[in-house]
């Protein structure tokens, strides 16, 4: 199963949903079945509407969320969710690491990465450094930049 992850800015701007839009359906396209994102602002958002609604062309197609805290009552993110991960041991790292490790983890995992970088001083940045690293070592994940679209 290839997989496509979600990292950009939660302050991501509405007008890039059609970008985000047009990477999931090429990799949906492309053979890509599972799609994780988190829940942590704007870009996670459109992320997950855009899963939503491709998987009415492509009924094949799930969408998970990704926790970094374990968490009973999930109804808080909204429906549409075909599965939770919570990443293995991610119970024994400490809250204020939590999410910089459930997004490596993912990282580590995901064959590609749709992401919205645009401030270079920022978590977002430092994440797309560490797939980029990552992929030098692995050959994975493949990294689109949605940002550089519009460039």
């Amino acid at each position: 199963m290839n997989t496509c992850f979600f990292i950009g800015h939660r302050d991501t701007p509405a007008d890039m949903y059609s970008q985000i839009a047009s990477g999931v359906e090429k990799l949906a396209l492309h053979g890509v079945t599972e799609f994780v994102v988190g829940h942590y602002g704007a870009f996670d958002r459109m992320a997950a509407k855009a899963v939503r609604e491709a998987k009415w062309q492509h009924p094949e197609i799930r969408l998970a969320l990704l926790l970094p805290y374990y968490e009973t009552d999930t109804s808080k993110y909204g429906t549409g969710f075909d599965g939770i991960i919570y990443p293995e041991g991610q119970e024994t790292i400490p809250k204020r690491a939590a999410i910089i490790r459930a997004n490596q983890y993912m990282i580590d995992y995901c064959d590609f990465l749709i992401m919205y970088v645009s401030h270079i001083g920022s978590n977002t940045r430092e994440f797309m450094d560490y797939a980029q690293r990552r992929f030098q070592h692995t050959g994975k994940p493949e990294i689109i930049n949605i940002a550089d679209w519009v460039n």
